[in-house]
């Protein structure tokens, strides 16, 4: 799941670093792919590390919990398939664009139903301490953070997670991803075109998306229980 689908499971909390942790793994993944931590048992005096900790792991979670639900594996592959000839000629595999599609939609999907505030969620990341941040990357074993704060500062800078409100900056976000991996991933043909399927598809998506969410709240809930 992306950034603010994260999000949506804790959107309620009032603790910033609990918030932070849920997202930290893939902040430190666009930062700097090379970025390898495993915090997961690890323990800090300071519970606001411990915080960020329990948030990471609450992101892993997650991630288990959506990558293998059916709703994951029958939208990704959907999209792959609708994908796969419009992106002709081009390096990126459908299955590894059918993927992240789904995730950005369903970001798409959570702002534009109201269903998380997104200056919230940057209001929290405003709220954490720098020295705290640091502190757990230090613990965790992360010896050149400054490369993860440069990163950071301007990703609450932009406020870049606005955008997903327009499902055009979908497209966007697609192609910035590719770019990490392949120089030039689409034509601008192949952008528009990716649009249109994308807009059509997250239509097809309004009245049921929140089922995964649901889904993986109640597994959440029984295993509190």
């Amino acid at each position: 799941m992306n950034f603010l689908s994260h999000y949506y499971f804790d959107k309620h909390t009032t603790d910033c670093y609990f918030t932070l942790g849920t997202v930290l793994p893939d902040l430190l993944k666009n930062a700097d792919k090379t970025i390898v931590l495993h915090p997961e048992k690890l323990a800090h005096a300071n519970p606001n590390v411990n915080s960020i900790i329990q948030g990471w792991n609450k992101h892993l979670l997650v991630d288990k919990y959506f990558h293998s639900a059916e709703f994951f594996l029958t939208h990704s592959h959907n999209l792959k398939k609708l994908l796969a000839p419009v992106i002709v000629e081009s390096p990126v595999k459908p299955f590894f664009l059918g993927h992240i599609a789904i995730e950005l939609i369903l970001d798409n999907l959570l702002i534009t139903t109201n269903e998380i505030s997104v200056s919230d969620f940057y209001d929290h990341l405003d709220s954490c301490d720098e020295a705290v941040i640091r502190e757990f990357l230090r613990f965790a074993g992360m010896e050149t953070p400054d490369v993860f704060f440069k990163f950071y500062a301007e990703f609450k800078r932009s406020r870049y997670l606005n955008t997903y409100i327009n499902i055009e900056q979908i497209t966007y976000a697609l192609k910035r991803i590719c770019m990490r991996v392949w120089r030039n991933p689409f034509t601008p043909q192949q952008e528009v075109e990716m649009t249109d399927l994308l807009l059509n598809y997250r239509l097809g998506l309004i009245a049921s998306f929140m089922s995964i969410y649901n889904e993986i709240a109640e597994k959440f809930k029984s295993t509190e229980e």
